[in-house]
């Protein structure tokens, strides 16, 4: 059966508008009619439209704001007709609820933000709003789901997510550490992320002169742009360590390539996309124990509590200090991958539940 799926995201510059987008081209291959609602922004940063799909623009801000009882009428006209409503995020999720879209699907990809002041309230009630008003809510991790059904939610389930196939390499890893001025003896540390609190990058400089204390000298390459680019690149060139700060890139598989060890310093996550891209690629990965993370990654990643960088480094050094614990780590990671889901078991998850709505 063809349906006419309206897909709803907020302001988003990761994983969330990758899925979104990855999501609605396998919709679309399958026949069905796909409309992305969400901020200008996300078009311009994700391409919906180059991969077949309608975009309409809604302001859907990162944080509540005066705009949104406007966003919340236009969500209502422009879902008209849709056969499900399916939202990704708190934010876009409460607005649809708002409007009173119906059936209504809603994915929280993150926990609510810690916040202090007027929003300090506003996340939790958005939370609630979606917990009690959408028809299934889906939490990308299970601590996600626990806090979704705690909130009154009456249909809650573990969403599938998979992250999009980065594609081979085109460059390799010789020719991209030479574009880096990496050489060959030296390791390279990779992050690739948002650069915002959420990813606990200030971990990762507080533990790299630990890291790079060592011979051959490690290099840390943080590959992302974001909001505190300017107050990390400015702390990361006062440092007595090699880090270097790479920016928006699109050579993904390149640089997991060219890394010899792959870090994550995040204060949350859920499925983490960028730990599967790494497990793919075959490399050892150190992380912080939160969200998603020791649900599906328990046995296969090393990890360290979040906001102990102490830890973090004496976890990074026995990866590199120890040859054989990196080949056992990057034999577990090419393992994990092979059971990792694929984009058709995301489709065929969120298909199945937009049969249950719908039928309801």
């Amino acid at each position: 059966m063809n349906n006419r799926i309206a897909l709803v995201v907020g302001t988003s510059s990761g994983g969330v508008g990758r899925h979104v987008r990855s999501l609605g081209a396998g919709l679309r291959a399958r026949g069905h009619r796909v409309a992305v609602l969400g901020p200008a922004s996300a078009e311009r940063e994700f391409g919906f439209t180059a991969v077949g799909l309608r975009f309409s623009p809604v302001r859907i801000g990162a944080a509540p704001s005066v705009g949104d009882p406007a966003a919340v009428l236009r969500l209502r006209a422009l879902t008209q007709g849709a056969d499900v409503v399916h939202a990704h995020g708190l934010r876009a999720g409460a607005l649809c609820a708002l409007a009173g879209v119906t059936p209504l699907v809603v994915t929280a990809h993150n926990a609510p933000p810690l916040v202090r002041g007027p929003l300090a309230r506003a996340y939790p009630l958005l939370e609630r709003i979606v917990a009690r008003r959408a028809d299934v809510v889906l939490g990308v991790s299970g601590d996600l789901v626990r806090r979704l059904r705690a909130a009154g939610a009456r249909d809650a389930r573990p969403a599938v997510v998979t992250a999009p196939e980065t594609g081979a390499p085109l460059k390799g890893r010789r020719a991209t550490r030479e574009d880096l001025a990496v050489r060959p003896e030296r390791p390279l540390l990779l992050t690739i992320a948002r650069l915002a609190e959420q990813k606990g990058l200030d971990m990762l400089l507080e533990a790299a002169p630990a890291i790079c204390d060592r011979e051959p000298e490690p290099v840390v390459a943080i590959a992302g742009d974001g909001p505190l680019w300017g107050r990390l690149h400015d702390t990361a060139a006062e440092m007595r360590a090699d880090v270097r700060m790479l920016g928006h890139r699109t050579d993904v598989a390149d640089l997991l390539a060219a890394a010899d060890v792959f870090c994550l310093t995040s204060q949350w996550e859920g499925p983490s996309l960028v730990i599967m891209e790494a497990l793919r690629a075959g490399l050892p990965v150190v992380a912080t124990r939160v969200g998603g993370i020791p649900d599906l990654y328990e046995g296969t990643v090393l990890m360290v509590p979040p906001g102990d960088p102490t830890a973090f480094a004496a976890a990074v050094g026995r990866v590199l200090d120890d040859p054989s614990l990196a080949e056992d780590l990057r034999a577990r990671s090419r393992e994990t991958a092979r059971t990792l889901p694929t984009e058709e078991d995301t489709l065929d998850s969120v298909t199945r539940v937009y049969k249950t709505v719908m039928g309801r």
